[in-house]
């Protein structure tokens, strides 16, 4: 399709055919960069997004002060809306309310009266029911707007006329932060101390090359509505703030509170920034509900004005310090704050800026609004001083002026011609009266001549013309002073250091919020919390039946006490343990699986299946369940009669899908999983087909994963329809020392011991000979695990 081809359209007109690649492109840039200006980020110079800038300059139109009255929140978002910003009102008034929020907002930057929401999510009330007014730190943006200290630019349908930005007397971008998500872009700014910030800009003002990690001595970090305390290290912290990209470690405030009879409690008095409170809550009280914290016993929410959560531990064993790790590690209490500056500059250009180049923003435009407004102050103080010549003017000659007026038809244009230097007939009474140049013409401007006739008639005493006089002095002075101002940049940045300087006294530590309120502490090294210290160490039973139905029964009971299993079910495994214990499970798929003693189901009922607790595959069986013991080890095998050696904290998994450990064949699957005890030196295999064979344990390799090395030979026998199968397999494996022999059992109870096994001993991965006289027919060693 052609580029420049215009069609005739059936309605007579023309129209412009383009690629559907190109014409999709542009229209997508135009929404993205409409994103980017006008929504999402925030202008560096005031720190603000349009609907916020736009929600404060129509507070402002309708004189809502902060020392003033209040307004209807649909009042102030229905003219938002109307006159500035044309999109829905729900998203105004949310933008508005949150301004309002002192939980959210560091500085509020709207005084609401009713409920704007609080910190447990809950919404604030709809805006027919709720009122508000601008803060003394709205006002401080906003200073200068009426002195052309900023660009104006038409509201959406060119009624009215808007702000491009706002004065900003103080950093507002790093002061309250902000957030938003463009496209291909986003925003992520925490608040921080004016008077920190303000200390960094004075610094930067003297110090211009100043770099970031010097004006991190003045602002160490952020400075959060809801306090907390970072634990980021301040090597991580320099990094984010120069790069302009990186994140904060933010936990909860606490305290332990001592009830006596060494009873203790945990309370938490702030939590982190932007955390709901109901939400924490119920997420504390879920992992209490699933067992993952079992070191705490309940979780409290005593709030009122202020944050008060109480944490109870389930033993006063604990250390205090513990349960606040287990606590972090698991719910929001502590939480990690991205960092991301991406701003726009000159509200134009997106860019991702450090610290030093944010306040140089700020500190370029406070420049530029001093100079707007001086030029301002200049051109208002040349206009009066023209009037007040004019009038100085009329009083010399007042019998003059009042002829004119009375007599003449178009006094405005009789003062207008009239030459006033031929005439001075008060002047040349006065002792300082110096008379003009006999060439120079003196007249009225057009301006002079106005303000003469609007004049009022009691300003025509003597106690008047003085006034003007002393005025007059005055405004010559300040406009000396303006000029001297204008020409001198030194002079400039002097005259911004003291306005910086007022802020801090307005809303520095000394004002109502104005200290800092999150602090600084070094995180403790993780360490891994030992189970012993979470929960009570008790006796137990752990019961699994053959299908996979799991219990604790409370206390060491006979082991062989007849038990209650579901119908169709039997025994599989029962050994005794400790709730402080670990179990492993190995399945037939050659995965171990790692539960909490303390995590199974009481004893009351018949269990509930292990398949729910892990992500055991129904196909697969349960070959070995145990107590874990750290540093012994294991030998694992297959039924194709490959093993190996694994030590037992290498099996130990983290997650429900367990950790795969023996690599199994196509036809094979794990079927031996036996302890090591200390002395055993030989290992004796016997294959499902009985052949018996013993060979030194020396010989199988130490391994973390794999399939092993073979540890006995089996041939290959022709099955049905032509296929092959192992003729035997792998059926049992013993471990034992030579000079003690290995015994089995035999029948009525009894068991046979053989000390001499040199008939069987052989190489690793032999075939073997028949067992010995006596050995049980089911080619089974019958050694259980010892847990």
């Amino acid at each position: 399709m052609s580029d420049t081809s215009d069609d005739l359209a059936p309605g007579g007109g023309h129209e412009l055919a383009e690629p559907l690649r190109r014409a999709i492109g542009e229209r997508y840039l135009t929404y993205a960069l409409s994103t980017i200006m006008n929504r999402a980020l925030p202008d560096a110079r005031d720190g603000l997004k349009p609907v916020h800038r736009r929600i404060l300059y129509a507070m402002r139109e309708l004189r809502l002060a902060s020392d003033g009255g209040f307004r209807k929140s649909a009042k102030i978002s229905g003219d938002v809306m109307g006159n500035y910003h044309p999109h829905g009102d729900a998203a105004i008034y949310d933008a508005m309310a949150r301004l309002a929020q002192d939980f959210n907002v560091r500085y509020p930057l709207v005084d609401g009266q009713g409920n704007f929401g609080n910190i447990d999510g809950d919404n604030p009330a709809a805006p027919r029911y709720t009122e508000a007014r601008m803060t003394a730190a709205a006002e401080a943006l906003l200073e200068g707007l009426s002195e052309d200290a900023v660009d104006f630019r038409p509201n959406y349908d060119g009624t009215l006329s808007e702000p491009v930005v706002l004065p900003a007397a103080f950093p507002n971008l790093l002061a309250n932060g902000a957030a938003g998500i463009a496209v291909g872009m986003a925003t992520n700014i925490p608040p921080h101390n004016i008077a920190e910030l303000v200390d960094a800009c004075r610094h930067l003002i003297a110090h211009p090359d100043a770099r970031d990690d010097t004006l991190l001595k003045y602002v160490p970090g952020p400075d959060f509505p809801t306090g907390g305390v970072i634990v980021e290290p301040p090597e991580s912290i320099a990094e984010s703030y120069r790069t302009g990209r990186g994140s904060f470690r933010l936990r909860c405030k606490w305290e332990t509170e001592d009830l006596g009879r060494g009873q203790w409690q945990i309370v938490v008095t702030e939590i982190p920034y932007q955390v709901q409170k109901s939400r924490l809550v119920e997420r504390i009280a879920e992992l209490i509900q699933s067992r993952k914290l079992p070191i705490l016993a309940d979780v409290r929410d005593e709030s009122a004005d202020d944050i008060r959560l109480i944490l109870e531990p389930r033993s006063r064993n604990v250390e205090p310090g513990v349960l606040m790790e287990m606590l972090f590690r698991n719910c929001e209490l502590e939480l990690r704050f991205s960092l991301n500056m991406n701003v726009l500059i000159d509200g134009v250009t997106p860019k991702v800026c450090s610290l030093r180049e944010v306040l140089r923003a700020f500190l370029d435009h406070r420049r530029e609004v001093l100079l707007r407004r001086s030029r301002h102050r200049l051109g208002k103080i040349d206009h009066r001083l023209e009037v007040l010549e004019g009038f100085i003017l009329a009083f010399l000659n007042l019998d003059r002026v009042i002829d004119i007026i009375r007599y003449d038809e178009d006094p405005r244009a009789a003062l207008m011609r009239e030459d006033w230097s031929r005439s001075h007939p008060r002047a040349r009474d006065e002792a300082d009266y110096v008379p003009p140049e006999p060439a120079a013409v003196l007249s009225l401007s057009e301006v002079q001549a106005d303000a003469i006739l609007n004049m009022r008639l009691r300003s025509l005493r003597r106690l008047e013309e003085l006034e003007l006089r002393r005025e007059q002095e005055s405004l010559m002075a300040e406009r000396a002073a303006l000029e001297d101002l204008l020409g001198d940049p030194a002079l400039q940045w002097t005259h911004i250091s003291e306005q910086l300087k007022e802020v801090r006294r307005q809303f520095g530590p000394d004002s109502p919020g104005g200290a800092r309120r999150t602090r600084f502490a070094e995180a403790e090294e993780a360490r891994e919390v030992p189970i012993e210290a979470m929960i009570e160490r008790e006796p137990v039973t752990i019961v699994c039946s053959r299908m996979g139905w799991i219990r604790a029964m409370s206390g060491h009971i006979d082991l062989d006490r007849e038990l209650k299993y579901r119908d169709g079910d039997g025994p599989g495994f029962v050994f005794h343990a400790e709730t402080t214990d670990r179990l492993l499970v190995f399945g037939s798929n050659g995965r171990f699986y790692t539960l909490g003693a303390a995590n199974l189901p009481g004893g009351r009922g018949l269990g509930e299946p292990l398949r729910l607790m892990v992500d055991l595959p129904n196909e697969a069986m349960i070959v070995a369940l145990f107590t874990h013991v750290p540093g012994r080890r294991l030998l694992l095998a297959s039924s194709a009669g490959n093993g190996f050696v694994v030590p037992e904290n290498e099996v130990v998994a983290q997650t429900r899908a367990g950790k795969q450990v023996l690599n199994l064949g196509d036809a094979a699957s794990a079927v031996i999983c036996r302890p090591l005890k200390s002395g055993d030196d030989h290992v004796a295999v016997v294959s499902r087909n009985s052949r018996f064979l013993v060979f030194p344990l020396a010989e199988l390799p130490e391994m973390t994963r794999g399939k092993g090395v073979r540890l006995q030979k089996y041939n290959m026998a022709r099955g049905k329809q032509g296929t092959f199968e192992l003729d035997g397999g792998l059926s049992d494996i013993a471990t034992f020392a030579w000079e003690a022999g290995l015994d089995w059992p035999m029948g009525g109870g009894r068991r046979r011991h053989e000390r001499d096994l040199t008939d069987w001993l052989g190489k690793r991965g032999s075939v073997g000979k028949r067992p010995p006289h006596g050995f049980p027919r089911d080619n089974r060693f019958d050694r259980p695990i010892d847990p």
